[in-house]
């Protein structure tokens, strides 16, 4: 069944609402969880429900992606006819850059059809779930669906920022709105709406059909869910998969997250703390890959005043060093240095931060190679703050890479 598939991942955004994270990095480039990038979850996804055809469309700020899947990811063997391999645009149809989803996907439509796949599994690179693919593909065929959609229940509240449909009693779709206004809900079920993940699966026949139709017409705006999906939901088989009600292999946390803005960023890095994490990433035969430098272990160790080095409830890597300071409900990234009395509480702060003697850091973001000078107050005064750093709309502080303070 591996070869009748091909995977593309679109990992070309901006991702302008995670800013000043992705100022020097698209946004499945993101570090997160301690020890990964947002797209290794996709990935992860990817190698262990035997999809190893993988095509990264990029575009964006894509140095630290790309550098990230030649470190991480050169694992496929090509003489298998596996490969991970990033696209960047060509001009080959046109003279623009990636314009849509849909244009991306036909930009590129000659590497689907000499890949002699059958179906196309289209997937984004900036969400964070475990997911088993071969379940969905699975479905797909069962279905004799020409395109099939991962879809998951959520409160109707959340659903205007998502693609909302509603299904027959065979699961094929027959309605869709791209976020709307008022979310059509589940049947027999009020609270809920039914959404896209953006996780799909088209016969690649069918793909290249709409996709070309797409491109000739000069009003669409080349996107899979504003464009496509809309127009042809009446006169195709377009069914949807309901994610965590068959998921193979993988254990039921029916975890997924769109982490497209600070806020959703932080709280889903903090779920990870959570005494019984709704995302389970400690299932032994679904492992997150990632790239680690070799460093030595974490370690916590009395100050020069004689205080205890304390580490509560919290996620560390290697290299970390508390040396007397205080770490509670937060996230370290490798190589992250702790001083003696400084205290951080609820914060996410990446590879080769160093805290100074007596800092407090509280509810905020901290970018690499940032150094935080003694007795330093962050996320107590935020209109402060906010004078130099970005501050969320729920008050998380984000200190961008390489900052100086002065």
């Amino acid at each position: 069944m591996r070869k009748d598939n091909i995977t593309i991942i679109l990992a070309g955004g901006a991702g302008s609402r995670l800013e000043p994270l992705t100022n020097e990095r698209t946004k499945p480039a993101v570090p997160f969880g301690g020890k990964y990038r947002i797209i290794d979850f996709t990935l992860a996804n990817c190698l262990h429900s035997g999809m190893r055809r993988i095509l990264v469309l990029t575009q964006y700020k894509s140095f630290s992606l790309q550098k990230h899947l030649r470190d991480a990811w050169s694992i496929f063997n090509p003489e298998l006819n596996e490969y991970v391999t990033t696209v960047p645009p060509q001009m080959r149809t046109s003279n623009f850059w990636y314009r849509g989803t849909a244009d991306a996907i036909f930009q590129n439509l000659y590497l689907l059809k000499r890949s002699g796949a059958k179906r196309v599994l289209v997937l984004s690179g900036d969400h964070i779930y475990r997911m088993d693919y071969a379940a969905l593909l699975k479905f797909h065929c069962d279905s004799q669906a020409e395109m099939t959609m991962a879809t998951m229940a959520v409160p109707v509240i959340d659903a205007t920022g998502f693609g909302v449909l509603s299904v027959d009693k065979d699961n094929r779709v027959k309605s869709f709105q791209e976020k709307p206004l008022k979310p059509a809900t589940i049947s027999n079920d009020s609270e809920h709406a039914l959404v896209s993940m953006g996780v799909y699966v088209f016969s690649i026949d069918f793909l290249i059909q709409i996709l070309q139709t797409d491109a000739e017409n000069e009003n669409s705006g080349h996107d899979i869910g504003k464009d496509i999906i809309p127009h042809i939901i009446d006169k195709h088989a377009v069914y949807a998969y309901r994610f965590g009600s068959s998921q193979g292999r993988v254990t039921q946390d029916g975890y997924w997250r769109d982490v497209g803005t600070i806020d959703s960023f932080y709280e889903a890095n903090m779920d990870l703390l959570k005494p019984l994490p709704p995302l389970d990433l400690y299932q032994p035969n679904w492992s997150i890959r990632n790239y680690q430098s070799q460093n030595p272990p974490l370690r916590a160790v009395p100050g020069a005043t004689g205080g205890d080095g304390v580490f509560i409830n919290s996620m560390a890597t290697s290299g970390v060093v508390i040396e007397g300071g205080n770490v509670h409900n937060s996230i370290l990234f490798a190589r992250v240095f702790i001083a003696d009395q400084a205290i951080i509480r609820n914060a996410i702060l990446f590879d080769g931060v160093r805290v100074g003697a007596g800092a407090q850091l509280t509810n905020c973001i901290v970018d690499k190679d940032v150094e935080i000078p003694a007795a330093e107050l962050i996320g107590f005064d935020l209109e402060k703050d906010a004078e130099r750093f970005t501050v969320s709309d729920k008050g998380i502080v984000v200190i961008p890479k390489n900052y100086t303070f002065t």
